[in-house]
């Protein structure tokens, strides 16, 4: 679909989109360059006062690549990666396009999409960071056992990850154990927690906190990131169905990165009031 354009009875144009629930506003900066502060990234992350969201994805033009994304938080922090704002763009853009393979730039390089003609689409997150200086931590440490009580696996997929592995994942309180390793010291860039439980050789339950944000019902590169780290155990093999609380993503650990794939969805298109945007100011 092709950008939107601003009317003068209406504001800021922006998609709301979702993969398996993880949900995001997406504003389409390639036609019309404009600032995106910190308080306007907080206020539409409201889910009462404004429009609401896990994160807000930036589209730009990009340099020698199909278009540029940027990543924020709810908190209004920035992210290098968001596996599954990657993928609702990418379904956008293939079909805008007419493409059926696409790259796209973001702080964690450039990634590879391409259209599975099933009505889902596979992104390929890059290679795994399981140095504990690429993660990064706080200190030198094995990642695949990190000294946390119940001996997380630390991965970075552009973005750190902490995961447990855990008898029953529905049987932790979340909301409380998140935060908890969230801002674990050993963790200086704040880290997403993730609980998870080997169902099966290729298949894990797996639920997840996400850094800046909360209990969010999917994420892309958590998937990946526990993905990597149950392979890495030997609790798994490398391509793995990942069940999440909003639904379910396949993940490849292939030579060239960390392919993931699921469906996505666009929700509607909207403006931003000149009224809500003026508030801000």
């Amino acid at each position: 679909m092709p950008p939107m354009q601003d009317t003068p009875l209406t504001g800021l144009p922006f998609y709301k989109m979702h993969g398996l629930g993880n949900d995001f506003v997406v504003i389409d900066r390639r036609a019309r360059v404009f600032d995106v502060p910190q308080a306007l990234v907080i206020a539409l992350a409201d889910r009462h006062r404004g429009v609401g969201f896990d994160q807000l994805a930036v589209i730009d033009n990009g340099q020698n690549c199909d278009a540029r994304l940027t990543f924020y938080n709810a908190d209004g922090s920035t992210s290098a990666a968001c596996g599954n704002a990657t993928r609702c763009i990418a379904r956008m853009i293939l079909d805008e396009a007419g493409k059926p393979e696409l790259r796209l730039e973001t702080e964690r390089g450039v990634l590879a999409a391409t259209d599975l003609k099933d009505g889902t689409t596979a992104v390929n997150m890059g290679p795994p960071q399981t140095l504990w200086s690429e993660i990064p931590l706080a200190t030198a440490m094995d990642t695949l056992q990190l000294p946390i009580e119940g001996g997380p696996v630390g991965t970075g997929m552009g973005n750190p990850h902490c995961t447990f592995f855990v008898a029953d994942a529905e049987a932790v309180p979340l909301e409380t154990f998140g935060p908890r390793y969230e801002t674990h010291p050993l963790f200086p860039q704040r880290t997403n927690v993730q609980v998870a439980q080997v169902t099966g050789p290729d298949h894990i339950r797996m639920r997840v906190w996400e850094r800046g944000v909360g209990v969010t019902l999917a994420s892309g590169s958590s998937s990946c990131a526990v993905a990597v780290a149950a392979a890495r155990r030997a609790l798994t093999g490398r391509k793995v169905t990942v069940d999440l609380d909003g639904g379910t993503i396949e993940v490849d650990w292939r030579e060239d990165g960390v392919w993931m794939s699921g469906p996505t969805m666009t929700v509607f298109e909207g403006h931003l009031t000149r009224q809500f945007l003026d508030s801000l100011k």
